[in-house]
C-alpha cells in the first residue's frame, strides 16, 4: 500500500513529519511511504534514521503557508507539497495522502484534484473528541460555514460509516448539536435537519447540547462548520488551560508536589486520553479519495498514527462504502445543495 505524506506541511515539518514516517515504516513493512517535499531537506532529515526500503522521496519545490488563501494558492502553486501529494493519489501512484499542513489547502487540493464522491454536495472535516465512554466524531469542524439541512444529513451518514468501519462502533448513535434537547429548539437549519435525521435510517438520538459532547451520549455529532470550528478551538484551549493551571497548583507548594507525585500515574493516563496524537488524523469526508487531515501541531506520534488511519481507510474501501451509503433523498439534490 502506497501512502503519500506531505513532508512540508505542519508546524513541526519536516522534522516531526519525517520522524513519524520513519516510525511507521519500521512498524509496518507492508507500507510504501512517499515523502513529498524539498528533496534535499527531506533527505537530510531521513538520513538521521538510517536506510529504508519502503520510504521514497518525491520532490516538490513549493509550500502553501497557513496564511495563504487556499483555493488561490493551490491554483498558483502547482508544485506545492500538498498539491503534488494529492495528485499522486489522483494518478494512482499513491492510495492515500496525509498532511498536517493548511487544512484549507488540503481541502482545496482534494476538491480540485480528486473531486467529490458522487452524490456528496459538500465535504466535511471530522475530528475525534475524547469522551467518558471513548470517542465521539464531530463534523463539520471547518469545511463549510454556510450549510443546508441536507448537508447535515450527509455529514451524519458519512460519520456513521467512519465510526462503524474505522473506529469499530456498530450502529453508532448520531446526535445533532443544538442549544437545547427539545425538538423545537434551535434555528431553521437545526429544526429542518432534525426532521431529516429523524426520518432517516440512522440511529438518531436527537439534539445534543455542547456540554454533553464529551459525555459519550452520541458517537457522531453533526453541526455546521462555523459552530464546529468554534467548539474545536474552545475545547483545545480549555484542555491546555486546565493542564497549565493544574501544573501550576501542584508545583506551588511542598504539599502540592507530594500530592502530584502520588497522582502522577492518573494524570498521565488522563493526558493520554486527551492527546490528539493518539488518533493521528481523520479523513476529509466526501472527497473521492483518502485524504487524511492532521492537526497543524502534529508531531511524530500523530503522523505515524495518521498513516495507520490512512491504511485502514484504504483497506476497508472507505470511499466506496460512503458512496454506497448516501441515501437517495440526500443524494438527489444538485451539487449546490
Amino acid at each position: 500500500m502506497r501512502i503519500a505524506v506531505d513532508a512540508m506541511g505542519g508546524d513541526y515539518a519536516p522534522v516531526e513529519t519525517v520522524a513519524g514516517v520513519a516510525e511507521a515504516a519500521k512498524e509496518d513493512n507492508t507500507l510504501e511511504l512517499i515523502l513529498v517535499g524539498d528533496k534535499e531537506i527531506v533527505e537530510k532529515e531521513l538520513d538521521k534514521y538510517g536506510s529504508f526500503q519502503n520510504i521514497s522521496i518525491h520532490g516538490s519545490s513549493q509550500v502553501i503557508e497557513m496564511g495563504e488563501e487556499p483555493a488561490s494558492a493551490v491554483r498558483k502553486k502547482r508544485d506545492a507539497s500538498i498539491v503534488v501529494a494529492t495528485n499522486l493519489v489522483k494518478t494512482g501512484e499513491a492510495d492515500a495522502v496525509v498532511s498536517a499542513g493548511s487544512t484549507g489547502a488540503q481541502m482545496a487540493s482534494a476538491l480540485l484534484g480528486l473531486g467529490r464522491i458522487k452524490g456528496i454536495h459538500r465535504p466535511a472535516i471530522a475530528t475525534l473528541f475524547p469522551t467518558l465512554k471513548g470517542v465521539t466524531l464531530v463534523l463539520d469542524v471547518g469545511a463549510n460555514t454556510a450549510t443546508k439541512p441536507l448537508n447535515l444529513l450527509q455529514y451524519a451518514e458519512m460519520g456513521h460509516v467512519y465510526m462503524e468501519k474505522i473506529v469499530g462502533i456498530p450502529n453508532p448513535k448520531v446526535g445533532l448539536l443544538n442549544i437545547g434537547q427539545e425538538e423545537t429548539k434551535g434555528n431553521e437549519l437545526t429544526k429542518e435537519a432534525y426532521q431529516l435525521l429523524s426520518e432517516s435510517a440512522l440511529n438518531f438520538v436527537g439534539n445534543i447540547e455542547a456540554r454533553y459532547i464529551t459525555s459519550g451520549e452520541a458517537d457522531v455529532i453533526v453541526c455546521d462548520g462555523f459552530v464546529g470550528n468554534v467548539v474545536l478551538k474552545f475545547a483545545e484551549g480549555l484542555a491546555a488551560s486546565l493542564f497549565s493551571l493544574l501544573k501550576e497548583e501542584l508545583t506551588s507548594s511542598l504539599r502540592g508536589k507530594l500530592g502530584g507525585a502520588l497522582a502522577l500515574p492518573a494524570f498521565k493516563a488522563v493526558k493520554g486520553k486527551l492527546d490528539p496524537d493518539e488518533y493521528g488524523g481523520a479523513p476529509l469526508l466526501g472527497v473521492n479519495g483518502v485524504s487524511i487531515i492532521c492537526h497543524g501541531s502534529s508531531k511524530a506520534k500523530a503522523i505515524k498514527n495518521a498513516v495507520r488511519v490512512a491504511k485502514k481507510c484504504v483497506e476497508l474501501n472507505f470511499v466506496q462504502t460512503i458512496a454506497e451509503t448516501i441515501s437517495f433523498e440526500s443524494g438527489k439534490e444538485n451539487s449546490d445543495g
